[in-house]
């Protein structure tokens, strides 16, 4: 299949979409905004993609937790659906809010097998008790998600108030074990943050910035690709502009690679 079909969840909000229906259209994906109650109206409509998307926002206003109502709201009239979807060979991507609805609702971690539905591990308040909002290094961990193919460091931004990653102490050994360990925060010089400000933006257990499912099929990350799609979107970009002259503002950006694996998945 040359062009997945990608449908990318808006509504009540989610408020990151546009950007990241760009990204995935840029890198070959035939992407489609579709509001969430238009989703419950007509779920089987999932059927037609080969990608969902929880894009990043504020859904629900964060009013009962970060991701918590719309987790809800997905899990009382979608979950069959969802589980169809998932069961087959599809991916599943969750952008900051969209990661926190993806944790809530139990699609990350999963459980054994493919058996989901559990919140086993949480997104809770930044440790600094802020909003934070800056660009962060990240270093891929030893998983075998789809979307970090290939990738061994990444340079994102964050942009959120509840970011820290929790988990059980039995929970955080299962996922190491079972390789669900994506992305961690890391330091300028791509050494461990452990668990120091700034490095590490909110105080995350063991720096763990993005969890996939054991399968390496559902993805979900704090950090924002689709806010480093072009290089041109990095702080830096003045700089890089003077140094390298010949360099346009469609040059690839670091976020890339993530909508661009998830694409190449199913050429």
């Amino acid at each position: 299949m040359a062009q997945p079909a990608v449908l990318l969840l808006t509504g009540y909000g989610i408020n990151c979409e546009e950007e990241t229906a760009y990204a995935f259209q840029a890198c070959g994906a035939k992407p489609k905004i579709v509001h969430v109650n238009d989703l419950i109206a007509a779920p089987n409509q999932l059927n037609d993609y080969q990608i969902f998307v929880v894009p990043g926002g504020f859904s629900y206003g964060d009013d009962t937790g970060s991701g918590n109502a719309l987790a809800n709201k997905m899990r009382h009239a979608l979950w069959p659906e969802l589980m169809e979807f998932v069961a087959a060979d599809h991916l599943v991507l969750g952008i900051c809010n969209g990661f926190q609805v993806l944790v809530n609702l139990g699609l990350l971690p999963g459980g054994d097998g493919n058996s989901f539905g559990e919140r086993r591990v949480a997104l809770i308040a930044n440790s600094s008790a802020r909003y934070e909002c800056r660009w962060v290094n990240l270093a891929a961990a030893d998983s075998n998600t789809v979307f970090l193919q290939g990738v061994d460091s990444l340079y994102l931004p964050v942009a959120h108030g509840e970011g820290r990653f929790f988990a059980p102490p039995e929970t955080l050994a299962e996922l190491k074990q079972r390789r669900q360990i994506a992305l961690r925060y890391v330091d300028s010089e791509n050494q461990s943050a452990a668990g120091e400000f700034p490095a590490n933006p909110n105080g995350s257990l063991d720096d763990i910035a993005g969890l996939s499912a054991a399968d390496g099929r559902i993805f979900g990350l704090m950090p924002h690709p689709e806010r480093a799609f072009r290089l041109h979107h990095l702080p830096s970009w003045p700089e890089d502009s003077a140094l390298n002259p010949g360099v346009d503002g469609q040059k690839n950006g670091p976020g890339r690679i993530i909508f661009a694996n998830a694409v190449d998945y199913f050429s």
